[in-house]
């Protein structure tokens, strides 16, 4: 009689470094990260197209789970967690990562700080936000926009405690100007405390972090996927020539905005897929 489980994806939830951590598939390890303001349900759409080839690996960022007190997590303590669930589920071997947003922020850094447990990067939306060459690529206008939304979200996370519904609403507003998917109910202030890391040094800040945009694509292939339609993009012209002059590394735009893979589900999983098998971009 044919085995009628040969199809079947092996899932479980492990709890690792505090997190509840979802495992999906089998093969190599591929660690996934979200941002603002999502949690590890981003990449649903994207586990089945991968989970047949490689093991998918989430979980929520710490403080993003609105069931638990607020806790604004450092930069160090997030990249240890990733390692944590890197060291107890790749032992011995590397990993790949898949991020976007604030994912890519935490990502790069693990990346950038743990070359030699890193195989390769994808990430999404988010290139060299922190570089010169980045802020020289935009206007005036988008500059205003940029330090506007994001020292909004750090003001509403410090207002948090004190006026919560407040802080709520303008959360919820910002997440509808960038027309994000979600339900309001699904989203709070307590999301924002990157915005107060990186504008008012909460939880130690960003001092010592490693200039990403350096190491990505030089000690490891890196793929770099973008929405076009947006009002500015994270990431600098130079940065998307120089991985596509590496070998091993490429990049690539869609028409749409930050949520690729939300937005063009197919062709992001059809891309993403083709890159961690070939090494090559559709």
């Amino acid at each position: 009689m044919p085995d009628m489980n040969t199809n079947v994806v092996h899932s479980e939830v492990r709890s690792i470094g505090g997190a509840d951590v979802h495992i999906e598939g089998q093969g190599p390890v591929l660690i996934m990260l979200h941002g603002w303001p999502d949690s590890h349900r981003l990449w649903d759409g994207v586990v089945p197209a991968l989970s047949d080839a490689y093991r998918c690996v989430r979980f929520d960022l710490p403080g993003y789970d609105l069931s638990r007190p607020p806790k604004a997590t450092s930069v160090k303590d997030i990249t240890a967690l990733i390692a944590q669930v890197a060291e107890e589920l790749s032992p011995g071997e590397k990993v790949s990562l898949l991020v976007h947003d604030w994912g890519c922020f935490y990502g790069y850094e693990f990346a950038a700080k743990h070359s030699d447990k890193v195989a390769r990067v994808v990430g999404v939306d988010i290139g060299d936000a922190s570089s010169k060459a980045f802020l020289a690529s935009l206007s005036l206008t988008q500059k205003m926009g940029l330090v506007g939304y994001q020292l909004w979200l750090a003001i509403a996370w410090k207002l948090g405690g004190l006026l919560p519904g407040l802080a709520n609403a303008m959360t919820r507003g910002t997440a509808r100007w960038a027309r994000w998917y979600g339900k309001p109910e699904q989203l709070g202030w307590q999301m924002n405390y990157p915005y107060a890391v990186v504008w008012f040094g909460v939880a130690g800040g960003v001092k010592g972090m490693t200039r990403a945009e350096k190491v990505l694509g030089h000690k490891m292939p890196m793929l770099y996927l973008y929405g076009q339609r947006k009002p500015f993009l994270f990431h600098s012209p130079e940065w998307i020539e120089s991985l596509q002059k590496l070998p091993g590394c490429g990049a690539k735009g869609f028409a749409t905005g930050h949520w690729i893979m939300m937005q063009a589900r197919d062709e992001f999983n059809a891309t993403v897929r083709q890159w961690l098998d070939h090494g090559t971009v559709a």
